[in-house]
């Protein structure tokens, strides 16, 4: 029995799991597979005679408008990614094979849903950069701001001043306390001190209980001392209910200029490093000359 091609042809494009679009000169679609309800969440009906750029995320229309010129002047593009609305609000993001066919006068793409894969290709760019527990820039980042923040004060005759914090005995909140107390205390020095700082500043866990902020476009000394009291004050307040007894550990901070103290980043990491450890050895001394007065 011969098989009628012809017949079968619409069936199978209406099995694919992927979606397969038409869409005429004028961007309207023109016929979409019954997988759109899955993928945009649309019946046929729904997309059919509508234009498909109303579907698109804002964001890709420029480069989406340019892979649609490139595929209409006859070079398939195979390997196209955008991200698109779904009817419910949601992003999708799609992988897109697509060529124009003169004999049909449209371009046919068949889009997959890759929403999965690039959330986790985000997931892992942002790990590459970001310290996973308090989720602030890492000490790779840091460095490679710090750097380029260097080259355009030097550029510019501007000053900047780096911050190099320490919780002091941390360890013992760890010890006493148990390390996942000692990570939520970590998450709150991390919150606090982002509240402490503009958005054009870095604020960097790099490592331990190791912080380092970047104030750019320093203004004057006397603003970074306004800075430094802030985050003490802010440093200071008491923690949250739930760590019952657990007190606020007290910070150590360094602070270093450029160009006074260094006019390159190990330069300036080192001694804003010095400098905290100064503080550090400053506020212990001062505790034990305040336990014999006491």
């Amino acid at each position: 029995m011969a098989i009628d091609l012809q017949t079968l042809y619409p069936k199978l494009i209406h099995l694919m799991l992927d979606t397969v679009f038409v869409v005429d000169e004028s961007d309207h679609i023109v016929f979409v597979s019954d997988a759109c309800k899955t993928l945009l969440g649309y019946l046929p009906d729904e997309l059919i005679g509508t234009n498909i750029t109303r579907y698109m995320h804002p964001e890709d229309l420029d480069a989406t408008r340019a892979s649609i010129t490139r595929v209409m002047s006859g070079q398939p593009h195979f390997d196209f990614r955008n991200r698109y609305i779904r009817k419910d609000g949601a992003v999708v993001y799609i992988l897109w094979a697509a060529f124009w066919s003169e004999e049909v006068g449209a371009r046919i793409g068949v889009a997959r849903n890759v929403t999965a894969l690039a959330k986790a290709e985000e997931e892992l760019r942002f790990l590459a950069h970001h310290d996973p527990l308090t989720k602030l820039t890492n000490r790779s980042l840091f460095n490679d701001r710090l750097i380029s923040a260097l080259r355009t004060a030097q550029r510019q005759g501007n000053e900047l001043a780096l911050l190099f914090l320490d919780i002091n005995d941390f360890k013992s909140i760890n010890d006493l306390h148990g390390h996942a107390a000692g990570d939520r205390v970590l998450c709150i020095v991390a919150q606090r001190l982002k509240s402490c700082v503009r958005e054009i500043d870095t604020v960097a866990r790099i490592g331990g209980d190791e912080f380092t902020v970047l104030l750019t476009d320093v203004t004057s000394r006397d603003a970074i001392s306004q800075r430094l009291d802030e985050i003490h004050k802010v440093m200071s307040e008491p923690l949250p209910p739930e760590f019952a007894a657990l007190t606020m550990p007290l910070c150590s901070i360094g602070v270093a200029y450029y160009p006074e103290h260094g006019k390159d980043a190990d330069t300036l990491l080192t001694h804003s490093d010095s400098e905290m450890y100064r503080m550090k050895r400053y506020r212990n001394v001062g505790s034990l000359r305040q336990i014999k007065v006491d």
